[in-house]
């Protein structure tokens, strides 16, 4: 069993890395306490099946069975939402991986109400779910600063999204422009993760950044000509892109996720 587990350490890894995110990064997305995945792929130790299935709601292009077996391939060649029944699927599979048993499955009841019973009294009660403060921009101006706090006059309202459950969310901002048409439109509101560190920045993924001269801008980041500046990428090819010098910026948002009107 160990050796399965070992190889699974590896294979992780593996994923985490092909998605261009660091260890903390991947604990942050998927709502895991800070050293539990690096603990995972430094040692012997196994994944609680909720993890497992954490993993697999923010991650669904991954494929379970590689994961757990290597069989197959890493990316799934087509993407759904993970159903109730593949999240008893992989309870029943990332349970038995860490059985005594060595890796045997056994045979679970089918029932709901018995499925219900057998699961954590957390899975089975309405989760408490974050309040999400949708905000001006300038509210968020100065939010690359160590003191930065959201005060409850700058909150226009606030979200409960159960999609965003597993992700940091740090504040919530509506878009204005067409310059990153067609991925974001004017009046989306997107969701953000307040980047501390410039080493966490995932180039050309959208981000917010604060800049002292333009404002609040929402673009694609990729390396500059330069040390010292930033690329800014427009998915509107009507908008080129420009260079932005680091000490012009005064914070960066990942942006994980969208919400739009039609």
């Amino acid at each position: 069993m160990w050796q399965n587990v070992i190889k699974m350490n590896n294979r992780l890894k593996e994923f985490i890395d092909s998605q261009g995110l660091s260890v903390r990064q991947f604990e942050s997305m998927i709502g895991s306490s800070d050293g539990k995945i690096a603990k995972f792929l430094a040692t012997n130790s196994t994944l609680k099946s909720d993890t497992l299935s954490n993993i697999m709601e923010v991650f669904p292009q991954l494929s379970l069975d590689w994961l757990l077996t290597g069989n197959g391939d890493m990316l799934r060649s087509s993407v759904t939402l993970p159903s109730e029944t593949n999240t008893k699927e992989l309870r029943r599979k990332s349970e038995a991986l860490s059985s005594p048993r060595g890796g045997e499955l056994e045979e679970t009841p089918t029932d709901d109400r018995e499925m219900t019973e057998r699961r954590p009294r957390e899975d089975r009660d309405t989760p408490d779910l974050k309040r999400l403060p949708l905000v001006t921009q300038t509210a968020v101006a100065g939010f690359g600063n160590a003191n930065f706090a959201i005060h409850e006059a700058d909150v226009k309202e606030y979200y409960i999204v159960p999609k965003f459950r597993y992700h940091q969310v740090d504040f919530m901002i509506e878009l204005s422009g067409s310059s990153m048409y067609p991925k974001y439109n004017s009046g989306d509101v997107v969701a953000c993760t307040i980047l501390r560190d410039g080493s966490f920045i995932q180039w050309n993924k959208c981000h917010i950044i604060a800049t002292r001269e333009q404002g609040i801008l929402c673009k694609r980041l990729m390396p500059g000509s330069t040390e010292s500046s930033l690329k800014m990428v427009s998915d509107n090819e009507n908008y080129p892109p420009f260079e932005v010098p680091k000490d012009e910026i005064t914070g960066i948002a990942l942006v994980v996720g969208v919400i739009r009107l039609e």
